[in-house]
């Protein structure tokens, strides 16, 4: 069986939700959940819920990590943490995968310095899962790195086209450059650096130049781009569809013909719902340490956790961390630069 450590403290819902979440995902997936955390707090909540033989187990820690708190100094400082603990599970063996809501900065500061890098890979990268047309797609970096280098950015499309085939059955996932248009002359010295070390690596499907209208119209399988503009381009993502839904919502309201209309077509609306529901995606994946780890989003409800939990599983049972290993083992293709 999976075993999967949850920060029980980590999010704006703590630990109500993630408990939620955990016995859910539980349930659902087959999973041994580990919820780490006071004790106290946590058996509370599972007070309302039914986990009878569900293999859930609470492993104590009595510090946490607040959403304000400085990343590194805190992980640093705190080692009894309920993120560092969890991360140790991982280390140590004890627990295949790793999910945490709460502080980005901080579950990606854990597992790096808990976990470590995996060999020849220059950083780790959060690889976010995004609705397409076409289904889903993957944009990396959406934060990890704000700052990066044409070598970096080759590697995450590495990295990206590795777990798309593993996460999504992709035979051949296609891998497209961030940039401001599809031609080749376009762009700043980053990404045309970048698109030349992509362009050798023979071991991804990669396509060159997309924009930023490509990926959410399923053009490609895999969006590379550095952290701040992969951060800005998710965010402004989830800005859009909220807007949509709000505008949508103030459109089918706004008079009796216009909400009879609503009733007919709620079956799609509720479908377009999910296929755009940042909780149904359950998480962004931190890959290239050695160890699975899901970020799920700080105001994740126990839907969101219950899904990242689906996630780590999934990451699990694909060996997405042994592929990365191996994929970067056998070279460390491209000039670092």
């Amino acid at each position: 069986m999976i075993r999967i450590a949850v920060d029980a403290m980590g999010g704006d819902y703590a630990p109500r939700e993630v408990v939620h979440g955990s016995v859910i995902g539980a349930r659902e997936y087959g999973v041994a959940v580990q919820l780490v955390g006071p004790p106290d707090a946590i058996e509370k909540e599972l007070t309302r819920h039914d986990h009878a033989g569900l293999d859930i187990s609470i492993v104590a820690a009595s510090e946490v990590v607040a959403m304000d708190e400085k990343p590194g100094r805190a992980i640093v400082k705190k080692k009894d943490s309920s993120i560092v603990v969890a991360t140790k599970r991982v280390s140590d063996g004890l627990a295949d995968g790793l999910v945490a809501a709460g502080s980005t900065g901080a579950a990606a500061v854990a597992a790096q310095l808990g976990l470590g890098r995996i060999a020849n890979v220059d950083r780790s990268a959060i690889c976010c899962t995004m609705p397409a047309t076409t289904g889903k797609c993957l944009l990396i970096d959406v934060g990890a790195n704000v700052d990066c280098t044409p070598y970096q950015l080759m590697q995450f499309g590495v990295m990206g086209s590795i777990v798309s085939a593993g996460l999504f059955g992709k035979k051949s996932p296609t891998v497209g450059l961030l940039n401001i248009g599809t031609e080749e002359t376009k762009g700043n010295e980053l990404v045309q650096e970048a698109y030349k070390l992509l362009k050798q690596q023979s071991n991804i499907n990669f396509i060159g130049f997309v924009e930023g209208r490509d990926f959410p119209l399923g053009k490609v399988d895999v969006t590379v781009t550095d952290g701040f503009t992969g951060n800005v381009a998710l965010k402004t993502a989830e800005g859009i569809a909220n807007m949509c839904k709000i505008m949508l919502q103030q459109e089918l309201l706004r008079s009796t013909r216009t909400k009879l209309g609503a009733v007919v077509i709620k079956p799609a609306l509720d479908g377009l719902k999910n296929r755009v529901d940042h909780n149904v995606f359950g998480g962004a994946l931190l890959v290239g340490v050695k160890g699975v780890c899901v970020i799920a989003h700080g105001g994740s409800k126990h839907t969101a956790i219950k899904n990242a939990i689906r996630v780590a599983k999934d990451m699990v049972a694909a060996d997405i961390v042994k592929k990365i290993e191996n994929s970067f083992s056998m070279t460390a293709a491209g000039s670092k630069s």
